[in-house]
């Protein structure tokens, strides 16, 4: 008999080629602090089971440490925006723009590799076809 409602976090690992283990999601790396350990599991458990293999946890784990360091020069740029008894020393701003720009192509870079954009999961075919589809529109309030 079929179970009604959603389903349970184990009901849906990905079963292994024998069919006799599941696949588990990867726990985070040990030398995360507690904030980059939550975006890993927010990553891990967005994705399929088997998404991460062995061999790209270390990518996952500095993935996860550059989205962190990005958010706190993006705190820091916004309180110095923000800040107007300070003194607005532009060199400073400049540097944590740099700095924030350096974050964000790691980040870029490693999400790519790992897969995680759309640009890594879509084919040229498929995104080809899903534009030609929604040209070919039938909707009466999309004619002219």
């Amino acid at each position: 008999m079929k179970q009604r409602g959603r389903k349970s976090s184990a009901s849906v690992s990905v079963i292994s080629a024998n069919g006799l283990e599941a696949t588990t999601r990867p726990s985070p790396s040990p030398e995360l602090t507690d904030e980059q350990a939550n975006e890993w599991r927010e990553i891990v458990n967005s994705l399929s089971a088997d998404w991460f293999p062995r061999e790209s946890l270390g990518l996952l784990a500095q993935y996860c440490k550059h989205i962190i360091a990005s958010r706190h020069i993006g705190q820091l740029i916004t309180e110095m925006e923000t800040d107007e008894d300070e003194e607005f020393l532009i060199s400073k701003y400049d540097k944590l723009l740099q700095m924030q720009e350096r974050e964000g192509r790691a980040i870029s870079s490693l999400a790519t590799r790992m897969r995680l954009t759309q640009q890594s999961v879509w084919t040229a075919e498929g995104a080809g076809t899903k534009n030609r589809n929604r040209a070919k529109s039938n909707k009466p309030w999309q004619k002219r």
